[in-house]
């Protein structure tokens, strides 16, 4: 056992000891293999995360919006007219995409610095599920096959996992209560668990053990999944570039058939130190607002491989739990929202500046897409509104989760009202700390 592992085995008996409440997925959705979700605790979810999995429905297949797109489309007056002025003298890194697509007849968007490109972090996550989702289909057309393979595929976790600091929920012996910590080596968890680790956790440990099923997928195909030795072989006589090659093609061509650019939004290497070694990568990730932004909005159209695909990808970013980040502010809790984010900072020494967790002084990245849908359960003639928003930023010195948390709730306002919304200008240090 390497040093590294007996640490990692450490921080998982330690945390085991904190309960954490569920994140993401419907809670009612028993059915999956996510063991998790029968440790979730309704009364302490907000009210907009306790829809059921038969409510959380693609809402623009089959509508006039379902061949609707940023690039055919002028940007609504109001709305652009009202962002501008919400960003004006704002720091210029600032990367905004909102799209209204409550009625789908009449689809109407605005941004700013839209296709400003950075580092995406986390959020590059949801593309290895469509991967996952495009290769099951590929290899299994029946839906049924595609539901069995994610609940039965057993997955033990190898040099894939090292090194990461995620915590994921166990369900513990009693059947209800969940318990956190690291993923360690030797771990076994379905295939539907390791891709609701990565989506709603954001693992990475889990998000490179996804890739790694994805690969293994395009290789086996029908004949997926491989024994363990055959798994093994595979990796061990492959040559390093074959492999990344299987591993990027699986990424990109799912994309290209969405209409989404992988050249805007892309993951150049795995998730881990461990996985990067046993297939290298070549870097240059990225991502933009408009890309982020477009990957829902497919989403939302059934354009992701398939509906069926779709929706359960949908499943997957929804969040039951606490809000953080982009998500985060009062005006968001009645809503549903479908989130994904990802962070990147860096300090460096600075006379009066003290680093802090989202507050880099050399780097600040912040990445945030979601949909929204406000309120989540309408009642009868009370309009829903339904949108998509991905924000981008690097505000050096800045606690970045609480600042995209601002800028969620004055969006909001803003879908709303069509007129410009007060951005929050400040907070306590602890609803800062909150937010993140």
């Amino acid at each position: 056992m390497t040093r590294l592992t007996r640490r990692l085995l450490a921080a998982t008996a330690a945390f085991c000891l904190l309960p954490l409440s569920a994140t993401g997925y419907p809670i009612d959705a028993q059915d999956t293999s996510i063991r998790r979700l029968q440790g979730a605790n309704p009364d302490k979810i907000p009210p907009g995360g306790l829809l059921k999995q038969d409510e959380i429905r693609t809402s623009l297949l089959a509508t006039p919006g379902a061949g609707w797109d940023f690039d055919d489309n002028p940007r609504d007056p109001e709305l652009q007219a009202a962002l501008t002025q919400m960003f004006k003298g704002r720091d210029p890194s600032y990367g905004l995409v909102v799209a209204d697509i409550s009625d789908p007849s009449n689809i109407r968007w605005a941004g700013v610095n839209e296709t400003r490109s950075q580092i995406p972090g986390s959020v590059g996550k949801i593309l290895h599920m469509l991967a996952l989702f495009a290769e099951l289909e590929t290899a299994f057309p029946d839906t049924l096959d595609r539901e069995r393979i994610l609940r039965t595929r057993m997955v033990t976790s190898g040099q894939w996992v090292v090194p990461n600091h995620h915590t994921v929920p166990r369900l513990q012996a009693d059947g209800k209560t969940l318990r956190s910590g690291p993923i360690a080596v030797g771990e076994t968890f379905s295939l539907a668990e390791w891709l609701d680790f990565a989506i709603a956790y954001s693992s990475n440990a889990a998000a490179a053990t996804v890739w790694k099923e994805v690969v293994l997928l395009r290789h086996f195909g029908a004949n997926y999944p491989p024994t363990a030795e055959q798994e093994a072989a595979f990796f061990r006589d492959t040559p390093k570039a074959e492999l990344w090659k299987l591993a990027s093609d699986a990424v990109r061509e799912p994309m290209i058939g969405a209409g989404l650019d992988p050249e805007a939004f892309w993951i150049g290497s795995f998730w881990t130190g461990g996985a990067k070694r046993l297939i290298p990568g070549n870097g240059g990730s990225r991502g933009t607002p408009m890309e982020m932004a477009r990957f829902y909005l497919r989403m939302e159209q059934g354009r992701l491989v398939d509906n069926w695909s779709s929706e359960r990808m949908k499943r997957y970013l929804y969040t039951t739990s606490r809000r953080y980040r982009y998500v985060f502010s009062d005006e968001l809790k009645p809503a549903a929202v479908y989130f994904k984010s990802g962070s990147l900072y860096k300090c460096v020494p600075e006379e009066g500046f003290a680093c802090g967790k989202y507050m880099g002084n050399a780097q600040n990245l912040m990445n945030s897409v979601t949909l929204v849908e406000t309120p989540a359960r309408p009642e009868e003639g009370q309009q829903q509104h339904r949108y998509i928003a991905a924000l981008m930023s690097d505000v050096r010195r800045t606690n970045s989760a609480w600042d995209h948390s601002r800028i969620g709730a004055a969006v909001d306002t803003a879908v709303r009202t069509r007129a410009a919304a007060t951005i929050q200008e400040s907070a306590s240090e602890a609803a800062k700390k909150a937010a993140g």
